[in-house]
């Protein structure tokens, strides 16, 4: 915001141009994945992502910032289904939770190391090095994956024919079972993302922290899910994934309250209650990625997960866009309203609630 001096409006349009190509891309996608290897799919979509993530980082405008922020979802759309139908298709139900715990840990190893570190390469360096970083990074992972990753070709196997669009399409979308799970997905994207654009400035700006402080946040909810995502996937397992979902989504709902109203208080305390939001938000997550997946069998699955990561990327866009709409900023660049988004997030997560128990309802699973 600072280097290109745009407001906040501006700032969550950089955000949600990437969720709004990827929601575009995974659209189109779920209408063909199904019929390839999900290694070369996951492949195709990293290696073009990679791309735009590079020219992300090399962007000399605001402008450039956002064509390259485009290009780089173009790509990812497809990333995020391929993964999660992947591990959808390797574990069967009673032992998912557990894998999906494993799975969201990844995440938190990246809010452990990515996120702090593309923090203190933007305060050393500036705002383009956390993308070249990346863009390296995922050079050097490429041919990991060709490696290590084995062919994921058994939903093909499992299909006597290549099956028409038509066809996917009315799976999908003339099934209760998978017309709840799509808007579980979109509510709980929405309900955590129209927080997390604001989050740094509002804890630099108005809070109070340093730069140098702000990534602690990220290593501590880190480290937390990281020791809890397991946990949290084993209890799935072993109570049901709708009292877990359940649960944490509810002990979630106070911290959201304490984070988006904080004062200024010491920043241990601060790390406690973000620490707390992170392990609960991560919990609920896993439980419902593992109740969402059952939605469809195996051989509709990688194009149901495709529209599964569209909606979620239409509304984490919509989600950043709705933010920035909300919270304003003054010359000060003190973040107002801010509040409102966490009011916001706390009502939508409670529909998630509802949504979860009516999915478990009609899967006739717990």
């Amino acid at each position: 915001m600072t280097y290109f001096h745009i407001n906040t409006q501006q700032f969550s349009l950089i955000v949600s141009a990437y969720s709004y190509s990827a929601f575009v891309t995974g659209i189109l996608a779920a209408f063909v994945v199904d019929n390839f290897d999900r290694k070369k799919v996951l492949l195709f979509g990293y290696s073009g992502f990679i791309i735009g993530t590079l020219l992300c980082g090399f962007a000399p405008s605001f402008k450039g910032l956002i064509a390259a922020r485009i290009m780089a979802g173009l790509f990812g759309g497809l990333i995020g289904a391929q993964v999660l139908a992947i591990v959808a298709d390797t574990f069967i139900y009673e032992k998912r939770g557990r894998a999906m715990g494993f799975l969201m840990a990844s995440f938190s190893v990246a809010s452990v190391i990515g996120v702090p570190v593309s923090l203190y390469l933007s305060n050393i360096f500036s705002w383009h090095a956390p993308f070249i970083f990346v863009g390296i990074l995922g050079i050097v992972i490429i041919p990991l994956v060709m490696i290590f990753l084995p062919s994921m070709t058994r939903h093909i196997i499992q299909s006597e024919e290549r099956r028409r669009i038509t066809e996917t399409l009315v799976v999908i979308f003339s099934r209760p079972e998978s017309q709840v799970a799509l808007a579980l997905s979109a509510f709980l994207m929405l309900g955590h993302f129209i927080i997390i654009p604001f989050l740094n400035p509002y804890m630099e700006f108005d809070v109070g922290f340093t730069k140098n402080q702000i990534p602690l946040i990220y290593i501590v909810g880190g480290i937390a899910t990281l020791i809890s995502a397991p946990i949290f996937g084993r209890m799935a397992d072993q109570y049901g994934k709708l009292r877990i979902f359940v649960i944490c989504g509810l002990l979630a709902l106070p911290f959201i309250f304490i984070i988006t109203n904080l004062p200024v208080i010491p920043f241990y305390l601060a790390l406690i209650f973000t620490g707390f939001w992170f392990v609960f938000a991560n919990g609920r997550g896993i439980a419902s990625q593992a109740m969402i997946s059952n939605a469809v069998e195996s051989q509709y699955r990688g194009s149901f997960m495709s529209f599964n990561s569209s909606l979620q990327q239409l509304f984490i866009g919509s989600a950043s866009f709705f933010a920035g709409l909300i919270v304003t900023n003054d010359p000060a660049k003190k973040i107002h309203h801010f509040q409102w988004s966490g009011y916001v997030s706390i009502l939508v997560l409670l529909g998630s609630i509802f949504l979860g128990t009516l999915l478990s309802k009609l899967q006739k699973i717990k």
